[in-house]
């Protein structure tokens, strides 16, 4: 017998929240198997036999944080210590339902093999617009690769016409009275987003520092960079905040730490996290070596995440092993934004709408200017309410002389704004 443990899916993970078992205890699998379902970091990984064998014993229920390398089940023969292989999905969407027991006949072997439940393949995005819908995924017939059920055959079934109420019935029903209020049972993924931003807020000691940043110059190289360009390859404002924040670590490595319980972990990469919305809630897809990526590739990276993200196909690549993340609500109109970090990063950065204002010259005259409100969460375990207005000013600096945003990063150690 064997122990099955929580595997390390990422550099900096040091637990998961285990959100489903797909086999029950008793019940045989077959190499391949989804075995239990592991999230962390806002993306959900399947973890797979890699032989065939009979889970013995659960360890771990559902819905407990693990820390990684503990014992979560026990089995015979199947993937031992650290063997289980993940696969990604999005978070708390479950591609199988949980596999049912199969009881021996009588007279049977020990080790006689239990048929799981038949697998029912969907993307997520049918999932979603199947439960927004009320379609039953079980009575469609899929047109993906292995009849994998797909958005458009949801949306299919969703606007078939519905059979002819009876109308006898309805003319006699009394009206029934409307209720003062629906309960709504949390999905897995709302409720794992729920126990982190608690214990992000509640554990990280957070202080914030805000600065505005004077854009007429940003926003005019962007109007040069886009001229010619397709809509598709457009560079956007989140794109340059991300490769202004990549210069900005460069510069300043001794902000590209996290905090990873008993020890401060030192990143080599300038990694930053971009805050996405998808039907299945915020994902934060990490765009890598931001500090030297040209910025037309930041801007393809980010673009490929947002719809990785947004498909429900993020994977453990596209996640972790980042310092900071950028969140901006400006095209919401929202003037300035104070997020919570996202663990284990120890900062993040809200990005408010552009405003255009008067404000006095060196003459003293009125001066017209086009200005974001850039506030700055960080993490006092790590960082000092100096050094993250040194970070922040050296962030503006780069957003005001935009050309920066063209050239390679400044060595550590050059003399930078704010010194």
């Amino acid at each position: 017998m064997t122990d099955l443990v929580m595997p390390k899916l990422g550099l900096t993970m040091t637990e998961g929240l285990l959100t489903e078992w797909h086999v029950a205890p008793g019940a045989a699998f077959r190499e391949g198997d989804v075995l239990f379902t592991v999230e962390t970091e806002k993306v959900a990984s399947d973890v797979e036999a890699q032989a065939d064998g009979v889970l013995a014993e659960i360890l771990v229920p559902e819905g407990e944080t693990v820390a990684v390398g503990r014992p979560v089940a026990r089995l015979v023969g199947g993937a031992g210590a650290g063997e289980a292989a993940p696969r990604t999905l999005p978070a708390g969407i479950p591609e199988t339902p949980p596999a049912q027991a199969h009881t021996p006949e009588p007279g049977g072997g020990a080790h006689e093999v239990a048929r799981l439940a038949p697998r029912l393949r969907a993307t997520p995005l049918a999932r979603r617009i199947a439960a927004q819908q009320g379609v039953d995924l079980r009575a469609l017939s899929g047109s993906g690769p292995r009849g994998r059920i797909k958005a458009r055959d949801v949306a299919r079934a969703a606007q078939a016409p519905a059979p002819a109420p009876d109308m006898r019935a309805a003319a006699g029903a009394p009206d029934a009275p409307m209720p003062a209020a629906t309960r709504i049972a949390l999905d897995p993924v709302r409720l794992a987003v729920a126990r982190r931003v608690s214990a992000a807020k509640r554990d990280i000691p957070h202080f914030h520092v805000t600065h505005e940043a004077e854009v007429s110059a940003l926003m005019a190289l962007r109007a040069e960079l886009n001229a010619d360009a397709p809509p598709a390859l457009r560079i956007s404002v989140t794109h340059m905040l991300i490769r202004a924040l990549g210069l900005a670590l460069s510069a300043r490595p001794a902000m590209n730490r996290i905090w990873a319980g008993d020890h401060i972990l030192a990143l080599c990469e300038a990694n930053v996290g971009m805050v996405t919305q998808t039907p299945d809630g915020l994902r934060v897809p990490v765009i890598r070596d931001a500090g030297r990526a040209p910025l037309d590739e930041i801007a393809a990276q980010a673009r490929a995440l947002a719809e990785r993200a947004r498909s429900g196909a993020l994977g453990p690549g596209d996640v972790g092993d980042g310092v900071i993340a950028v969140s901006n609500l400006g095209m919401m109109g929202v003037s300035s934004l104070t997020p919570i970090i996202n663990p284990p990063n120890a900062m993040i950065l809200g990005v408010g709408a552009e405003r255009q204002l008067f404000r006095p010259d060196a003459g003293g005259a009125p001066a017209l200017r086009r200005e974001l409100m850039l506030t700055l969460a960080c993490d006092h375990r790590i960082i000092d309410g100096a050094d993250a207005a040194r970070f922040l000013a050296e962030l503006v600096a780069i957003l005001e002389t935009p050309l920066r945003l063209l050239r390679p990063a400044r060595r550590a150690g050059a003399p930078s704004a704010g010194d």
